[in-house]
């Protein structure tokens, strides 16, 4: 959360002329309400089983670049979805740098995961998670860079299978 997915993903689609795909606006779009709406209406475990869902019906099309929300990699299943689905890529930023992007979003309404202490939920967050995304094939920090300079370097490391 707040480490430019959502961002990067577009970018990368947009060199590679590919489509892009964001789960969370996905879920949204099938589920007629928001994500902040489900949380509080039917908890974490439903957003969870429409975030598997809808991962599972993405990544069967090709050329695509696909976002998932940062917990989608909980689940065994999501994680093996995404290896055959394709590459993998984690985008990982320090503690700080995420505060500070999801800020205004907490604000906003739109992280339900971060209400109450935002960094209190960040930090935890980031302990919980530690290793749930050392099954990619490649981590980047995006603390230090833009989403740009996180899409050309992608775009150098892509297997050539892309075409």
């Amino acid at each position: 959360m707040g480490t430019g997915k959502s961002t990067v993903s577009r970018l990368l689609s947009e060199r590679l002329g590919w489509e892009s795909k964001d789960t969370d606006e996905e879920i949204e779009r099938l589920a007629g309400r928001t994500i902040k709406q489900m949380f509080s209406e039917d908890g974490e475990q439903a957003f969870r089983d429409w975030e598997s869902r809808v991962l599972e019906d993405v990544l069967v099309r090709g050329k695509q670049v696909v976002a998932t929300g940062g917990g989608a990699v909980l689940r065994e299943s999501n994680r093996r979805a995404m290896m055959s689905g394709g590459w993998v890529i984690a985008l990982t930023a320090d503690k700080m740098s995420l505060i500070r992007r999801v800020t205004s979003a907490v604000a906003a309404g739109t992280r339900p995961l971060l209400e109450g202490d935002a960094e209190d939920r960040v930090r935890v967050l980031l302990e919980t998670r530690r290793n749930a995304y050392d099954f990619a094939h490649a981590m980047v920090d995006t603390s230090n860079r833009s989403p740009a300079e996180v899409a050309e370097m992608l775009m150098r490391w892509l297997p050539q299978s892309r075409n």
